[in-house]
């Protein structure tokens, strides 16, 4: 099955991060991806007050046109993280994730759990509190099916056709969002729901992502004996907010097999192997080792 993270460069400009976010897709169903994930804040990314202001058309355009992305190209499109209207008198929003499939419709919904309170520097604080509710701790899974997309002059040829006439292969996902992943009890839980492929799409700001990001994502890879899809923002987003980027795909042995350019807006293609990943799992059976639950 093969999988894209997505790597953008969104701004506080809703039709740009759309129009972005369609090619990068466009390109990733093209090249026969099943699964494509979308980065947190992927519809926009700015100052927080600014984003609680646009919400309800933010979370309008994405329900909107993601759908009809994945329905289009007949393929899974995870929605890594854009606002939605929390309700109630407090004002705050839901960081949500949300998994569509082939037909268009919501096959997984998933509200972020831990939210990003932090001092960066002095210079660089984040209080997502402030302005998300935190959602339900609930771990939330998914499972897909390897499928080829519809036939279009990019997609029909003889490899392709043969290919999507085999018996189709599932994959379970577990959704998390960006600052989730320093919670390793979290993915502990979702594989534990039978989660083999951890998606952690992100927006890790720029300090952070070169300390941690790429040891974080291995040890989920590596602890859980998971595959882990990582779609990333990159670069300056308005005037102040710079992240890491750096979009990757790791295999349940905690290597990198796909991972994007600085700065680059692309879609990092890897292939998941549920032969390997069953290898794997077979001669290291940690999972099957553990004494606390």
């Amino acid at each position: 099955m093969k999988i894209a993270a997505l790597q953008m460069n969104s701004q506080p400009d809703l039709e740009h991060n759309l129009r972005q976010a369609f090619e990068l897709v466009e390109s990733a169903a093209g090249e026969g991806c099943s699964l494509i994930g979308l980065p947190e804040n992927f519809a926009w990314l700015s100052d927080e007050r600014l984003m609680t202001d646009q919400v309800r058309e933010v979370s309008a355009a994405v329900l909107e046109q993601v759908p009809q992305w994945a329905k289009h190209f007949g393929v899974y499109v995870l929605a890594g993280g854009y606002p939605v209207p929390a309700g109630g008198d407090s004002g705050k929003v839901f960081n949500r994730a949300q998994l569509f499939g082939p037909e268009g419709q919501v096959l997984a919904t998933y509200d972020k759990m831990h939210l990003f309170d932090v001092i960066v520097s002095e210079e660089e604080k984040y209080l997502e509190s402030g302005y998300v509710q935190a959602g339900e701790a609930v771990p939330v899974t998914a499972r897909i099916f390897d499928r080829f997309g519809k036939s279009s002059p990019e997609t029909k040829n003889k490899a392709k056709i043969q290919q999507a006439q085999k018996k189709p292969e599932s994959l379970t996902l577990g959704l998390s969002i960006c600052y989730d992943l320093r919670f390793p009890e979290l993915y502990r839980a979702l594989t534990q729901a039978g989660a083999e492929l951890l998606c952690v799409p992100s927006a890790f700001t720029q300090k952070t992502g070169e300390a941690h990001w790429h040891t974080l994502l291995r040890a989920r890879a590596i602890e859980n004996t998971a595959y882990v899809i990582a779609p990333a923002q990159t670069g300056l987003h308005g005037k102040k907010r710079q992240t890491y980027g750096h979009a990757l795909i790791t295999d349940p042995w905690g290597r990198v097999i796909a991972e994007a350019a600085d700065g680059a807006k692309t879609a990092v293609i890897a292939e998941v192997e549920p032969q390997l990943l069953a290898e794997i799992r077979s001669k290291l059976p940690c999972l099957t080792h553990r004494r606390l639950t």
